[in-house]
C-alpha cells in the first residue's frame, strides 16, 4: 500500500510557507510582521529583529520597536533601514524606535501585486515537486512489484485531487492578498 500522508504533510508545509511569505508583503497598514526578514547586529551575532525587541502596531501608519535591551537601538534602526526592499526610515529616541509607514502610491501597490505573484509562482512550483516526488515512488514502487497498475493509478488520482485542492487553496490566498493590497 502507498501511503500519502507525508505528500500531504509536504503540500500543506508548502502552503504554510507561501502563507508565512504572503505576510511579509506590505499593504496599506502597519503590520508588526513586515519586520520578521529584519536580523540585527547585537553582541556579536546576528539576530532576528523578534528576539531583540517588542515589535508592535500601536496606529494604522506606525510600528513601534521596543528594544529588550536599550543599548541595541541604534543596531536595530540600522538594520531596518539598511533593508532596502523595504522602503522604511525609522527614528529613535533613546527608549523605542518608530517606524512610520508611508502610504501606497498606485505603482507601489501593482509591484506589490506583481511581487506577490511571482511567490505564488514559487509556491505552485514547490506543490508540484512534491507532486512529482509522490508519483517518482510510486513508480519505483510498481517497479519493484510493491504495487500493481490500478494501485499507481489511484494514487496519481489521489495525488492529482490534492494538487487541484492546493492550488485552488494558493489562488485563493493570493486573491485576498491582491484585493488588500489594491484596497485603498
Amino acid at each position: 500500500m502507498f501511503d500519502t500522508k507525508p505528500y500531504e504533510n509536504r503540500f500543506d508545509g508548502a502552503i504554510a510557507h507561501f502563507i508565512e511569505e504572503l505576510k511579509k508583503v506590505r499593504t496599506g497598514r502597519a503590520h508588526p510582521g513586515q519586520l520578521d526578514g529584519i536580523k540585527v547586529e547585537v553582541y556579536g551575532t546576528l539576530m532576528p529583529l523578534n528576539q531583540v525587541a517588542n515589535i508592535t502596531a500601536p496606529e494604522a501608519q506606525l510600528l513601534q520597536i521596543t528594544p529588550f535591551d536599550p543599548g541595541n537601538i541604534t543596531a536595530i534602526s540600522a538594520a531596518i533601514r539598511n533593508d532596502q526592499s523595504l522602503g522604511f526610515n525609522p527614528s529613535d529616541d533613546g527608549r523605542v524606535v518608530r517606524v512610520p509607514v508611508p502610504a501606497l502610491t498606485e505603482d507601489r501597490r501593482k509591484l506589490l501585486v506583481k511581487q506577490t505573484s511571482e511567490k505564488v509562482e514559487e509556491a505552485k512550483i514547490a506543490l508540484r515537486n512534491v507532486r512529482q516526488d509522490a508519483l517518482k515512488e510510486a513508480k519505483r514502487k510498481k517497479e519493484a512489484k510493491e504495487l500493481s497498475e490500478d494501485d499507481v493509478k489511484r494514487v496519481e488520482k489521489t495525488i492529482d485531487g490534492m494538487m487541484v485542492t492546493m492550488n485552488a487553496k494558493v489562488d485563493e490566498t493570493f486573491k485576498a492578498k491582491e484585493k488588500e493590497i489594491l484596497t485603498i
